[in-house]
């Protein structure tokens, strides 16, 4: 008797069980549309660490990254030089979180052999090729769930990208900030509005957390600053951005103007 109630008892379950498994499945798959990005910013202070740091990108790094199968790695520098802290920018998607180590591991094994990353690998305590290299990683928005390169036409040393992160004072007013992206619209406004979004993310390690960071890109200045204008009196983001729930979503905004390396992939 014992034996047959438990039975029953195993058997209602049953149903609830495969809704967890169906649920957990869905949102796994649903978390795994979801690309993750790395931004790379090599800090250069010299003129020989710029050309030694760009070598390395162009014939080795780059063309280890393709051969790990990672396409579509954007590189860029400052549209003006401050000569005390001269960046290079890089941006690489991955198609998962568990992507980044196992595609360090191939990239380092290959690195080893390729005769363009010797002076970049082997640089001398007395010459170092950089000053430091910071790291962002992020993951993407679920209504612009994979990288997208941009539809640009006009001369590539012209092109503008246009890289933003907004800080908020705190993680629940950050997220208030990615739901006025997904829920809210603003992903919508910017794609009626044609400012060619490469990616938006939340940074989920990063040294200005809490905060998200999303790319739009230009054919130049002047179509940059037509869109920024047209955007701000656009009736739809005015009634967005004076909607209650959305107020002091951003405590503090960091524009990065940039433009394509030649050797960039877009």
């Amino acid at each position: 008797m014992r034996n047959e109630q438990t039975t029953q008892t195993y058997m209602r379950k049953i149903p609830f069980i495969l809704v967890i498994i169906l649920l957990s499945a869905w949102n796994t798959n649903a978390q795994a549309d979801r690309e993750y990005y790395q931004i790379r910013i090599y800090h250069l202070k010299t003129d020989a660490q710029v050309a030694t740091v760009e070598t390395y990108l162009e014939k080795a790094l780059l063309p280890a990254f393709h051969a790990a199968g990672v396409k579509n790695v954007g590189v860029f520098k400052p549209t003006t030089i401050d000569t005390t802290d001269r960046r290079v920018y890089m941006l690489i998607p991955y198609g998962s979180i568990s992507d980044i180590p196992a595609v360090d591991e191939k990239i380092q094994k290959s690195l080893e052999s390729a005769p363009a990353a010797q002076a970049y690998r082997d640089a001398t305590f007395e010459n170092p090729p950089y000053q430091r290299i910071e790291v962002i990683l992020l993951k993407a928005f679920k209504l612009h769930p994979k990288l997208t390169t941009p539809s640009l036409s006009g001369p590539r040393a012209e092109r503008i990208y246009e890289l933003r992160s907004y800080e908020g004072h705190t993680e629940k007013i950050s997220q208030n900030k990615i739901h006025m992206f997904n829920e809210g619209g603003e992903i919508p406004l910017f794609e009626r509005l044609g400012f060619n979004a490469i990616f938006y993310g939340e940074v989920i390690a990063g040294s200005t957390m809490p905060n998200l960071m999303y790319m739009t890109s230009f054919e130049n200045m002047k179509e940059r600053n037509e869109h920024w204008l047209e955007f701000g009196a656009d009736p739809e983001w005015k009634k967005l951005s004076s909607m209650p729930m959305y107020q002091k979503n951003v405590s503090h905004i960091v524009i990065h103007l940039l433009r394509p390396t030649s050797y960039s992939d877009f």
